[in-house]
Formats: C-alpha cells, structure tokens, sequence
C-alpha cells in the first residue's frame, strides 16, 4: 500500500539532540508530500511550549498526550483511540516511552507499517529485563533507523534486531542554520575577562555523567599549569554541576574553568571556541559535533560509540581513549599549542558536514525506507 500519513511518536521534556533532529526531519518529509506529523508525550507540568511553537512556525502538525508517569496503564489504550481516529499509515517511534507504549498501540490499532528509530546505547539498555523488552519491541516493528552504524550494531547485538529491518540514517545539520553573531569570541573573552589572546576549549552538554566532564576536568588541570592562556569553558547544566564545580575548585582550577550553566545563545558560546572538548562515555551519535563542524570549530572527543563515524582523528579533530585523563592532556597541549591545525581540522569538519550529514541526504534515506515497506523489499 503507498504510505502517505505519517505520525511520528516521541517522549519530551525539553530539546536536545533527537527533539531538534525531528523538526528537521518532519519539515524535510512534509516537502517531499508526505503527511508528517508529531505527536508529543509530554508530563502535564510540562507543555514544551516553545518546542511546539517552533514545530508550528514550520507548518508541522503537532499534538500533544499527556503522560501521567514512566507507568501510564491508560496511555496505551488512548494511543490505540488516537491512532484509529487518525488513521496514519506509519507510525514511527522515538526514544523508550514512544516504543513502549506506541509500538503495541500502534499494532493493536491495526496501523499499517510500524518503525522504531534508535537514538542512543545507553547502559540500561544493557540491563536483562530491558534487553527482553527490546527484543520483543523488534518483533513488532517492520523496520527500524539507527542513527548511525554503532546504534544499529548495538539494536542488532544487544536487542537482537533482525539484521535486515534495521537501516543506518545519521543525523543531518545545514550549516546554514548555525549562525553565530558576529564578534562572538570578542563578547565572550568581554564577559569571563579573557585576554585577548586566550585559548579556550569548551564543553556544551548537559552536566551528566555520559558527557565524562571530570575527565575533561583532570586532563585539563595540568594544561592549564603548562599554558598560562588557556582557559575551559562549560556551557549547560544537570545534576552533576555542583560536584564538578568543586572537582574544579580541588585541582586549583578557579579563574581557569568557568561554568556558564545553561545558554541560550549556546552556539554563540560554541563559535568562541579555539575546540570542542567532548571526552563523552557513550554518545549515540552527537548533534552537538555537527554544531561544531558547521562554525569550523575542531573537536576532541572520546573514540567511542558513534563519535569515529562522525570525527575523524588527525583531519576534524583528535579522538582519544574513553576515561583517559592523560590522554585529554596530551591532546589539549598538541591541538593549543597548534593554530594553524585547529584552525585546518575546523576547516576540515565544514566540509564533512556539507559532504556527509546533509538534512537532503537525512531525509531521502528515511523516505527510501517508507518506500521499501511499500514495495515489500
């Protein structure tokens, strides 16, 4: 049967990677005559009223239902009254509560096609009870997207994902949508009191443990002994800030390292940046390296998950062990101490951006693989 009516499904608390990867999807489905819409779980206190607003300024029909709590026994039976009112003929699930409660809505509403994409490999994922789960979320799927090679491997490993039902689709960012003002550097190094020949590494994430922000913090400390002009900036927040503020305090780092806590000119901050450091534990894919790539900003980032598909070492940027402190050093005092390499390697990510994570190419591969359900490939 030809797909037309699409509703994608998703859990939201805010906006980060796989939220903006969404606007950018549906907008690019919907020119392509698709019917694509977004339907949002969102807590009740909770609205994600300026997400919404944002789909609506790109003409993206949005709805919301309401999730009582990561338990909601009446959430699947009003997703199968939804879904049988608006007769979609795919519904696509993103993240775990999507899956959980979509997926078997999704089936017992009799909805044509049913996908999953995946977005990220995270340690519960690992846990038996959710291992099983997941197998059983496959076996009700028709086909899945991973949003690179290692969440499709992870799906097919740890899930037990059917080989053949799960496609690889990365993430696409136009870099044209990455605008930094100009005189960005200029406000910053106004604003912390940097002089003008500073170096500035920076992380902008959300303050948790998968980021490895108190590696970034130990290999920093003695670059900033060895480099008088090199400074740390953090841009976000999370759970974790207060103990990685005193972590940064406790190796004699004030005045060295600043926390600049949640930003929304965060790209503003990113352009500042002589490099992004991104020593994360896992990352499903990093839409914040694409960020990056689009200022021309290098990255030095952990080889592992996702992140090697994405940063290439010694031409984007410098990829080091996960958890090695010493290896973050060794990297920051090469790259600082190089302006003409980061300056390349910053060069160098543009183009890989232009060349290999376009919005076109995000969105022609998803459509290819509507189209292969129709045809039965």
């Amino acid at each position: 049967m030809s797909i037309n009516r699409v509703v994608h499904l998703s859990k939201m608390t805010g906006a980060a990677g796989s939220e903006g990867h969404l606007l950018v999807l549906l907008d690019g489905l919907r020119r392509h005559g698709l019917d694509a819409r977004l339907w949002i779980l969102v807590e009740a206190d909770n609205p994600v009223q300026a997400y919404v607003d944002r789909a609506a300024a790109l003409g993206i029909p949005t709805q919301r239902i309401v999730i009582r709590r990561d338990l909601d026994p009446g959430l699947g039976r009003r997703l199968v009254e939804s879904f049988r009112e608006a007769r979609p003929d795919v519904v696509h699930t993103h993240l775990l509560h999507a899956d959980l409660y979509g997926i078997p809505a999704a089936r017992r509403a009799g909805v044509p096609y049913v996908i999953t994409s995946r977005h990220n490999d995270d340690r519960f994922r690992r846990a038996l009870p959710m291992r099983w789960l997941n197998r059983w979320l496959w076996r009700q799927t028709d086909a899945g997207i991973a949003i690179s090679e290692a969440i499709r491997q992870f799906s097919i490993e740890v899930e037990r994902a059917a080989p053949d039902r799960v496609h690889t689709v990365r993430y696409g960012l136009d870099p044209a949508t990455v605008q930094a003002p100009p005189g960005a550097r200029d406000a910053l190094c106004a604003a912390l009191d940097l002089p003008p020949g500073a170096l500035i590494a920076g992380s902008v994430c959300r303050l948790i443990e998968q980021k490895g922000l108190s590696y970034a913090l130990r290999g920093f400390a003695p670059v900033a002994a060895q480099v008088p002009q090199a400074h740390y900036v953090i841009v976000g927040d999370g759970p974790l800030r207060g103990d990685l503020e005193a972590e940064a305090r406790a190796l004699g780092l004030a005045g060295r390292v600043h926390f600049l806590g949640w930003r929304e000119d965060a790209r503003a901050v990113m352009a500042a940046l002589d490099l992004l450091l991104a020593p994360s534990l896992w990352e499903g894919f990093g839409l914040v390296f694409l960020e990056a790539m689009a200022l021309g900003v290098p990255v030095l980032a952990a080889r592992v998950s996702a992140i090697p598909e994405v940063v290439i070492d010694s031409e984007t940027g410098w990829l080091v062990p996960a958890r090695d402190s010493g290896a973050i050093t060794a990297a920051l005092l090469n790259a600082l101490r190089d302006p003409v390499e980061l300056r390349r390697r910053g060069a160098q990510g543009r183009q890989r951006l232009e060349a290999h994570f376009s919005p076109a190419q995000m969105v022609e591969q998803t459509l290819a693989v509507y189209r292969s359900l129709e045809s039965g490939a």
